[in-house]
């Protein structure tokens, strides 16, 4: 399918949950010829909009993250995006989450969403029902108004509005940590998980939510 794509000179978006896949993912699509790009939290902040712009110019086929959200991505070449694990319930695939990675492909007369699951998650049926009331409402405004869809097309800029940077998740060396310090820590660190994940800042909430599931099993164990 993303082969179609480039031949068309049209792009694709992949989304996964995982650093792992996303890697093999990437090396994949690279052994099948395809230019692609992984975009991940440890790039720069200032590379993340080259890439894009790459991605919008042609130099990549395909671009492959993680958090494909806090871009705020204006990418109208893009007509296929692809979620993978679309049904695993988490900060990236709820419902909000889903409904905007899909309309990633909703700028491009061609565009298509394929999710990839083994099961239909309440979030999926929730997102697909959301898309479809709006793509009913759309057409029937194009039909009232005589407007015919198409692509847009927009010049690639010279520079992208930079992306807010990820504020660093200190790495714990729970080690250090007094026992009776680690409840305090667990407490601000869900809290500053809940506020990363209002803030579509999903990548850093999970980094958090790892984070905190590490100090729960180091508290258990010493209660025991």
């Amino acid at each position: 399918e993303i082969k179609k794509r480039a031949a068309k000179k049209q792009r694709t978006l992949v989304t996964t949950l995982t650093i792992r896949m996303a890697e093999d993912l990437t090396d994949y699509l690279t052994e099948q010829g395809l230019k692609v790009a992984y975009l991940h939290h440890q790039i720069d902040t200032l590379e993340r909009p080259e890439i894009l712009r790459d991605l919008r110019s042609g130099i990549y086929d395909v671009v492959v993250g993680i958090n494909l959200l806090r871009e705020g991505l204006d990418l109208p070449e893009v007509s296929l995006v692809a979620i993978l694990d679309a049904d695993k319930e988490s900060f990236l695939r709820s419902e909000s989450a889903l409904i905007q990675v899909m309309g990633r492909a909703a700028r491009h007369i061609e565009g298509k969403v394929i999710m990839y699951a083994d099961t239909i998650s309440s979030s999926m049926k929730k997102a697909i029902s959301e898309t479809e009331r709006r793509r009913k409402i759309q057409i029937e405004y194009n039909k009232k108004h005589h407007i015919i869809p198409s692509s847009i097309k927009k010049a690639v800029a010279a520079v992208f509005a930079p992306a807010p940077p990820i504020s660093e998740v200190p790495i714990l060396d729970t080690k250090k940590i007094p026992p009776d310090e680690i409840k305090r820590i667990i407490k601000d660190l869900t809290n500053q998980m809940n506020l990363a994940a209002q803030n579509l800042e999903f990548e850093k909430a999970a980094l958090l939510r790892d984070q905190i599931k590490k100090l729960k099993q180091l508290d258990s164990k010493r209660e025991i």
